[in-house]
């Protein structure tokens, strides 16, 4: 028996070894390799991108290639594919030793994950009865970047503290509990939820401060030296919030039915994005002892209003409705980093770096329950009875459903984002946790130096000015008469 424990606990606790020399090119190759056959012998081009199209238009009536999708469909999926790879990369350069970690895993997962999620949302969503094949189109590519979205969220929690071969680890199952979660919500229960603040954010958020709950380190303070950020860190973190400011009402709209409901769903980002900024910037102001303001609440907090509208982006919600959404939010939000991140990592063991709790499960949550109170009050005097059926699709077997209903509905897929979110993420961190995937050590965390080649010239560097944000040496230092401190790179 002693034998058998010593056996477990060599296994378990043995020294960490962060050398993925083979684990990382044997998944990339394998798993690549893997999608190459399962598009081979599944994915095909929808009626719409086919050579056929001509014959299409033909059997259709159609007059002009105008009225393909394409044309409909593809500036909005620019706007969503730069979010994907340059506003959520460029986020996460914060730390000022891991933007090469943050811009770089970020690519990898997210070419991975598109290509799996095109697979699975298919095999869901577009898999043809008659042939058993996947046809894709323009709006099938944007679905899978807002799928891979929900696994970008989940590293934010994670960001600094795992292996890449764990992070594709990660996102083969986030994508896999992704599509299925979201066809319940959108297909069985029919919520409508266009701009994703339960599908995509509050799955996304829970799913991974969970898995960060998993792996809590207790001796992550061994890394303390390089959890904040730099000057120049936080300017390029900045460029990835602008750019997801800017094309956040893409994001919310890309999917939404043509005409009003698109042209709506982005009035309404528009305004919530506007009126969080105001708010963040007050509340950061206020709870610094001299007014001055904080870069990490302005990088996260400002972009809460368009997590929030993400449900409700498509209803009636009125422009001045926008507004109070996106005041609260940004209220919320701040307040969620400089209270609840701090409380989240001392006494329920949840380390977030990126504070997705606050940017984006908080939020998430308030878009699920405010597009459940919007469905739930839409009435014919506002919508007018063909709006209504438009905007919540209330034909074929949902005919009959009333925007009461509709609410409970709504309602309803909040829990299942939930469900999902915790148990997946449980099982997922359980799947992570096995000491086999080249986790750095305790003392080696947020250090680019582990997993890329940093240039020598790095060590060359005159002293920098870093100021402590982010994680627990900001709570520190905003004892002391002043934010800065040198620091020897």
């Amino acid at each position: 028996m002693g034998n058998f424990v010593d056996c477990c606990r060599g296994f378990w606790c043995r020294t960490k070894n962060p050398d993925v020399r083979i684990s990382l090119p044997a998944v990339c190759f394998v798993w690549q390799i893997a999608m190459i056959i399962l598009f081979g012998v599944f994915v095909r081009y929808d009626e719409e991108s086919d050579a056929h199209w001509s014959e299409h238009k033909h059997k259709k009536n159609i007059t002009s290639d105008i009225e393909n999708d394409f044309y409909y469909r593809y500036p909005s999926f620019q706007d969503v594919h730069v979010m994907i790879f340059v506003g959520f990369g460029f986020l996460m350069t914060f730390l000022k030793r891991y933007s090469f970690g943050g811009v770089g895993f970020n690519f990898l997962i997210a070419a991975f994950g598109l290509q799996w999620a095109l697979l699975m949302q298919g095999w869901f969503h577009a898999l043809d009865p008659t042939d058993g094949t996947i046809k894709i189109g323009v709006e099938n590519i944007i679905n899978a970047d807002f799928c891979v979205a929900g696994c970008l969220i989940a590293y934010g929690a994670l960001l600094g503290k795992v292996s890449p071969v764990q992070l594709m680890v990660l996102t083969l199952f986030g994508v896999t509990l992704f599509a299925v979660e979201e066809y319940i919500i959108l297909y069985v229960l029919h919520a409508r939820d266009s701009g994703g603040s339960m599908v995509i954010h509050t799955f996304g958020g829970y799913f991974g401060l969970t898995i960060s709950w998993i792996l809590y380190r207790p001796k992550l303070d061994q890394s303390n030296r390089l959890a904040g950020s730099a000057y120049h860190s936080d300017v390029f973190a900045m460029i990835g919030t602008l750019f997801l400011w800017m094309f956040w009402p893409s994001f919310n709209s890309a999917i939404s039915d043509h005409g009003d409901g698109q042209h709506r769903a982005a009035i309404n980002t528009y305004l919530a994005l506007a009126s969080s900024v105001l708010t963040t910037y007050a509340i950061s102001s206020l709870s610094a002892k001299k007014g001055k303001l904080d870069m990490v609440h302005i990088q996260n907090a400002t972009l809460a209003g368009g997590v929030a509208m993400g449900t409700a982006a498509e209803f009636m919600i009125t422009p001045y409705g926008s507004l109070i959404i996106g005041f609260i939010c940004g209220i919320l939000s701040t307040f969620g980093y400089l209270v609840l991140t701090p409380f989240m990592e001392k006494y329920l063991k949840i380390q977030d770096t990126c504070g997705i709790h606050n940017l984006h499960a908080l939020p998430g949550l308030l878009g699920g329950v405010v597009g459940a109170i919007t469905a739930a009050t839409a009435s014919e005097s506002v919508y007018g009875r063909e709006g209504l059926v438009n905007t919540f699709d209330f034909e074929g077997d949902y005919a009959d459903r009333t925007p009461a209903v509709q609410g409970g509905f709504q309602a309803a897929g909040i829990c299942v984002a939930l469900v999902f979110a915790i148990v997946g993420g449980i099982i997922v961190g359980c799947i992570l946790r096995l000491p086999v995937w080249g986790d750095p050590a305790d003392d080696n965390c947020f250090d680019d130096e582990v997993y890329w080649e940093v240039p020598e010239d790095e060590e060359s560097m005159p002293p920098i000015l870093e100021y402590n944000s982010h994680m627990v040496g900001k709570n520190r230092d905003m004892m002391s008469d002043t934010n800065f401190s040198v620091e020897q790179s």
